[in-house]
């Protein structure tokens, strides 16, 4: 890696753009283990609203992350998978959720004293 490696025009931005968006790791990680419907997807995240699942499914989708597939019949249903792009960010989001378990009361410890320095 090059020491312009994070210029706008980078494809390391880019990666850090994808993974930045607050639901869009969520969604892919939630994908890891098969298919899913919209309201899998929710009961199984919880605390998103359709509307944001399915602007977050969109963007997934338009990156090549994600695929929508229908199935006919009555009622019409719709699944969403991973692509084999969008698995190999799996790695990448395991890592980071590591990172978070690992470190997050430090994180979370250094907020408050942020909020309530000691006088």
């Amino acid at each position: 890696m090059t020491t312009d490696a994070f210029l706008a025009d980078c494809r390391a931005r880019l990666a850090f753009d994808l993974l930045s968006h607050t639901w869009n790791a969520v969604v892919l990680w939630a994908l890891r283990d098969g298919p899913r419907r919209p309201v899998e997807l929710r009961e199984r995240i919880g605390g998103i609203s359709s509307k944001v699942l399915t602007e977050t499914l969109r963007r997934l989708q338009s990156n090549g992350l994600v695929e929508r597939r229908a199935h006919p019949g009555s009622p019409p249903r719709v699944d969403y998978r991973l692509t084999p792009l969008g698995r190999t960010l799996l790695a990448p989001i395991d890592a980071v959720g590591a990172w978070a378990f690992e470190h997050g009361d430090e994180v979370m410890e250094a907020r408050e004293a942020a909020e309530c320095p000691s006088e």
